[in-house]
């Protein structure tokens, strides 16, 4: 069975359950026991049937990040990226016309070391029909090179900068209503290491929260558009990690996978463009954490919830003595229940029933 089917199955089937208990903190004994319940649905609005869709997905693949560094002087780092205005579902029957770069969610993570030089290409695809730009927030200058890059459909644009500070920072665009552009999946994250590189990990993983705002409600079929209004109001239709409804994980895209004993450092970015994530692992804690993405500041410890706000992101590593699901949430659990917040590290191999025991003796 394909990825795509499992999470379309799967969204379906947790569809007609009942609003039991989020559960949100309860894991089941299976992978796909995730203990979600879907928004109860009142009267319909009145939607466009579905769209039909451009792609089949928008979310990142969580796996698809530059290795990490290992040379010792500054470079210049070559980026080409491509705004793209897609149609795809947010969850099964449910369609958005989404804003990107490289067609995903978030947009592609870029990888540089302190003293490295950016030469970016931007283009905006030419059956677009807004005009994009970049502003970056590892880059010295004005709106971090948002005025530079700014295209219109069939345009390209070329910028330079230098990094001069490690951190883990956010990107998005920045043209005129720049809330809207961000809420439709144009932000991204820039890890720009520091000169002795970052500590060895088993696996590295890359997800992105945002918020989007639409005409409908959460799991109402249909096509829906972007509602200003209740971007105002700051009231999401849905808050997504990688762009879609629990996307990544064994319940849909199962790429985040691990085995006991490895470890993982995790990149999170949060676009917003309104809400401050309380990310959280259930079932274990971050073993570090570098808040809002700053590498150059000594990591917290053992951490179970970490604020990152948005247009910030953070850095954090985590290792997994025992087996089971550790879903990541933002812990403002309504957003995870009935809209949509979660993703799922799915790790494999032998039970240690000196650290966890769930049937003692």
């Amino acid at each position: 069975m394909s990825s795509s089917t499992s999470r379309r199955r799967f969204l379906q089937a947790v569809g007609v359950g009942s609003a039991t208990a989020l559960a949100g903190c309860t894991i089941g004994s299976q992978h796909d026991d995730l203990s979600v319940v879907e928004n109860e649905l009142g009267s319909p609005a009145s939607l466009s049937p579905a769209a039909p869709v451009d792609v089949d997905r928008v979310a990142a693949d969580p796996r698809d990040i530059p290795a990490p560094i290992t040379r010792t002087e500054p470079a210049t780092i070559e980026v080409e990226m491509e705004t793209t205005e897609v149609t795809a579902e947010v969850e099964p029957g449910v369609t958005f016309t989404y804003m990107t770069f490289d067609g995903q969610i978030p947009g592609p993570m870029v990888r540089a070391r302190v003293g490295d030089t950016v030469d970016l290409t931007i283009r905006n695809n030419e059956a677009n029909s807004m005009v994009h730009n970049v502003d970056f927030h590892a880059a010295r200058g004005p709106g971090g090179g948002a005025e530079a890059t700014t295209v219109a459909p069939g345009e390209e644009a070329r910028l330079r900068f230098q990094v001069t500070y490690p951190g883990a920072f956010v990107y998005h665009c920045a043209v005129a209503n720049v809330d809207y552009h961000i809420s439709a999946g144009m932000f991204g994250l820039i890890v720009v290491e520091p000169e002795e590189g970052l500590p060895a990990v088993d696996h590295e993983f890359y997800l992105g929260q945002h918020e989007l705002y639409t005409n409908g409600a959460a799991g109402e079929e249909g096509h829906h558009e972007f509602d200003f209004e209740a971007m105002a109001a700051e009231e999401p239709t849905y808050v997504l990690m990688n762009g879609e409804k629990y996307a990544i994980g064994p319940q849909g895209y199962d790429e985040m996978q691990v085995n006991t004993g490895e470890t993982v450092r995790l990149f999170y970015a949060v676009g917003g463009p309104n809400l401050t994530s309380a990310f959280h692992p259930i079932g274990s804690v971050w073993d570090e954490v570098w808040e809002q993405g700053a590498l150059a500041s000594q990591p917290d410890r053992f951490v179970q919830t970490t604020p990152v706000l948005p247009g910030s992101s953070a850095v954090a590593t985590m290792s997994f003595p025992v087996p089971g699901p550790v879903k990541l949430v933002d812990h403002a659990l309504s957003r995870v229940a009935r809209k949509g917040c979660l993703a799922v590290i799915d790790v494999q191999g032998p039970e240690d029933t000196t650290v966890f025991d769930p049937e003692p003796a």
